[in-house]
């Protein structure tokens, strides 16, 4: 073998891609502006600014390079917007700090990384979709739709949330939550394409467009009822926190505090406790529910207990005649993971990491759906245990159209801050989808009474013991939403992709163009 000729010029080496040395600042600025994104929810309620940080991401997104950089920035969006807007996961963990509170953290951590996740992909599909805003827009909503359904759902602080304390939010009873989640990341697309060139058009189509839903949703409230001769419902509020709920020297304090504020006359026409509002299982709680009917003196009590069947435990609703006999009973069917139940439940076992509130070794079991209950002269009404109000699909299943909605709830478990004021909110927003006033009462707050435009007709504020006489409104006619769901929201986004992908067949994209 001859040797190698000792004067070969040498391989050149290609040159090592440099780093890009503003890329830490846009992520950093990603994660602020998902944070400033945040501050539109409750309790902050700074809706305008949160509009600003909205249309912020979207122009930031134009300095990726690529449709991999614009996933990551979509994902330093979400975690600073769901970090900062479910803070409030870390007061269930704090309950029993010395067993749980280990767990915080990573709960917050996991929870808003993991949730950024989906509008990473959002973001990452879009820009494949289209170098523009409008992909991104789209497949964000698409996103946001599918967070309301994939696994068991959780649709919390949804985008189009952020209109919640404005008349804006009465385009709820038209097009539901994702179908105004689809026209905000539209019109923050619109916003976000203003440049030199299209700077009047672009702006004054999202001005306009910002107008027309204020407008819209202005003329679409209706005007406020007046309740005389309306029925009287007292909302019984014991305030226990959540570390002394369960605790045997406090268990009689909250339960004889309730029983009290039944007793206070004049008697209303209906009465209602909050979730689990009995210390015992329906099984042995006859002699506190005797006590109850006897303090309701004649009048229907509707209140929140837990039960044993076949050692399957349930977190029900039952209503309560004049004889202290159980009327209708309902069983809560959209269970929280991790909290009420465990889902690979012998898995975590392992670990000694079971569900917040499970009483066996996978939690509560679910109850078979949806179910009106009777609530004699007053009405019908659709019970919604806690997060079942978070969902709009679960108001929208009730197998008929009830007179009123009827949410009890524990929010002890997220302290006196965020989490309830968001869970109100959202509570609000039932209200308007379905046009229905709804009943609603917290063991430790907000209880309130709300009416069919979302309006808050009296309530007990957070932390405070007391109850509160005031009269149901009445209901409208059945919305649009309510007769449709979100099947057009689904068919708006369906129309959407393929206006853009006709657009962009027409428009061919420069494949050299960043980003493209």
């Amino acid at each position: 073998m001859p040797p190698a000729p000792a004067n070969l010029p040498r391989l050149q080496q290609p040159p090592r891609a440099q780093p890009d040395p503003m890329l830490v600042a846009r992520r950093l600025g990603a994660f602020c502006l998902g944070a400033i994104f945040a501050l539109g929810q409750a309790p902050f309620d700074l809706w305008a600014l949160a509009l600003v940080a909205l249309v912020g991401v979207l122009r930031l997104v134009r300095l990726d390079t690529s449709a991999r950089s614009t996933g990551w920035t979509g994902w330093f969006f979400g975690t600073g917007y769901f970090a900062l807007s479910m803070h409030w996961i870390l007061e269930p963990f704090q309950v029993d700090a010395a067993t749980t509170g280990w767990m915080a953290p990573f709960a917050l951590v996991g929870l808003a990384a993991g949730l950024a996740l989906l509008w990473a992909v959002a973001f990452w599909a879009g820009r494949r979709l289209h170098p523009g805003p409008f992909g991104i827009a789209l497949c964000w909503a698409g996103i946001e739709l599918a967070r309301a359904y994939i696994l068991t759902g959780f649709p919390w602080g949804l985008v189009g949330y952020v209109w919640a304390p404005t008349p804006v939010a009465q385009w709820h009873s038209l097009i539901g939550p994702h179908g105004l989640t689809l026209l905000t990341l539209l019109l923050a697309a619109v916003a976000a394409g203003v440049t030199k060139a299209r700077t009047v058009k672009f702006g004054l189509i999202a001005l306009a467009g910002v107008v027309g839903l204020w407008g819209g949703g202005s003329a679409m409230a209706p005007p406020v009822q007046d309740l005389t001769g309306r029925p009287i419902v007292r909302l019984i509020q014991p305030n226990a926190p959540q570390h002394q709920k369960w605790d045997r020297d406090f268990i009689p304090v909250f339960f004889n505090r309730q029983v009290d504020f039944t007793a206070q006359l004049p008697k209303p026409d209906l009465i209602v406790w909050p979730e689990t509002a009995v210390p015992n299982l329906l099984d042995n709680a006859g002699p506190a529910l005797e006590v109850i009917a006897d303090a309701a003196a004649g009048t229907p009590v509707v209140l929140g207990i837990q039960r044993e069947e076949e050692g399957r435990y349930y977190n029900s609703l039952i209503t309560l005649d004049a004889a202290g006999q159980v009327g209708d009973l309902y069983d809560k069917h959209h269970l929280v993971p991790f909290g009420e139940y465990m889902p690979a439940a012998s898995f975590f076992a392992r670990f000694n990491i079971l569900g917040l509130a499970a009483r066996a070794e996978a939690g509560y079991s679910s109850g078979p759906g949806p179910a009106l209950i009777d609530l004699g002269a007053t009405g019908t009404a659709l019970p919604l245990i806690c997060y079942e109000a978070v969902f709009p699909q679960d108001v929208n299943g009730a197998p008929t159209r009830p007179d009123m909605l009827l949410q009890i709830t524990n929010d002890a478990w997220f302290g006196i801050n965020a989490g309830p004021q968001q869970h109100l909110a959202q509570a609000r927003l039932r209200a308007i989808e379905q046009g229905l006033p709804m009943i609603r009462v917290a063991n430790t707050g907000i209880s309130a009474m709300i009416d069919p435009a979302g309006r808050t007709v009296g309530a007990i504020p957070l932390g405070r013991a007391g109850f509160l006489d005031v009269p149901l409104p009445s209901k409208r006619a059945p919305t649009l939403y309510s007769r449709t769901g979100d099947w057009f929201a689904f068919a708006a986004l369906i129309v959407a992709f393929a206006t853009l992908l006709v657009w962009k067949r027409r428009n061919p994209i420069d494949r050299n163009a960043p980003g493209a």
